[in-house]
């Protein structure tokens, strides 16, 4: 199914071997390692706003193929940094496809066990197990808003509250202050229209209700300003109480919880083959205490 996949922002697969109980998967090297590292590693690569603007289309162009253009249509589920690799050039590619859905146009939705990493799940997949593209669309969202805040999704490790990053990034848009998100580090170079397009985007696709999400072609054309975003303000009281860190750690979720040392991200999910974790080293934990201390917690 892998194979099948190609495209300019997909890691592609240049084959496999399999000798008694060993699966090896070999893939394209990625040079710059995963974007989790490009935008919080201690050695990370320079990304100014034209390399974010370029990182963050790219990855909407790769979900773009898998739901719309590919002849194997189907929902990545696990839509994160960590799974975004970076070329020689800082193209944008997503790898780990292991938890990868079919998507069958016949049915609204999918019912299914819960896999993906909590902070990145869609409200109606984290709950009630309801699969969509729009749970991509979620996800890619959040990813968009650490792009161009520069700031991870998820608090100091060890803590049981969550920082939500859009729900920050929410109170800023409304009080009119929406330049505040934008990466300090940019220093004030950056591309204004761009930067407030992204974070328009990002707030529209973490919409709580999946049928106000745009589809990842739209996505692309608001990114690259074809088209107007009508549509910014989510109703937050839809999943406010309920989805939680501490309701969904206590939630029957089909699978086995273990927590990420890369991002301290809570993941539920079934064992994936080959991981961007896997193919590249994870955070020191000296690493993860400096990046999240630099979310001022007076913010939230």
């Amino acid at each position: 199914m892998i194979s099948g996949l190609n495209h300019p922002n997909l890691v592609k697969l240049y084959g496999c071997c399999v000798e008694k109980n060993q699966l090896l998967l070999v893939y394209e090297y990625m040079e710059n390692n995963s974007l989790a590292l490009a935008l919080n590693g201690e050695s990370a690569p320079n990304l100014d706003w034209v390399a974010r603007q370029r990182i963050c289309v790219g990855i909407a162009r790769g979900i773009e193929f898998l739901h719309e253009g590919s002849m194997i249509r189907m929902v990545h589920r696990d839509i994160k940094t960590t799974n975004v690799l970076l070329d020689a050039d800082l193209n944008a590619k997503i790898s780990d496809f292991g938890l990868a859905r079919l998507h069958e146009e016949e049915h609204t939705h999918i019912s299914t066990k819960i896999a993906g990493t909590i902070g990145y799940m869609a409200p109606e997949y984290a709950l009630y197990g309801e699969l969509t593209e729009k749970a991509d669309v979620f996800s890619f969202g959040v990813v968009a808003m650490e792009i161009v805040s520069g700031k991870s999704n998820t608090k100091q490790k060890g803590s049981a509250d969550h920082v939500w990053l859009i729900k920050w990034a929410r109170k800023l848009q409304q009080t009119g202050d929406i330049m505040d998100i934008i990466d300090p580090v940019l220093e004030g170079d950056f591309n204004r229209k761009e930067a407030e397009r992204m974070i328009k985007v990002s707030l529209v696709c973490t919409n709580s209700s999946p049928l106000l999400r745009p589809t990842m072609s739209e996505v692309v054309q608001m990114l690259e300003g074809e088209i107007e975003i009508t549509q910014v303000l989510s109703d937050p009281g839809l999943y406010e109480h309920n989805f939680s860190i501490s309701k969904l750690m206590g939630t029957d979720t089909h699978g086995s919880s273990s927590t990420s040392g890369l991002t301290d991200q809570t993941e539920t999910t079934m064992k994936s083959s080959v991981s961007s974790t896997d193919l590249y080293p994870l955070y020191p934990e000296s690493m993860l205490l400096n990046s999240t201390q630099n979310f001022s917690s007076s913010a939230f």
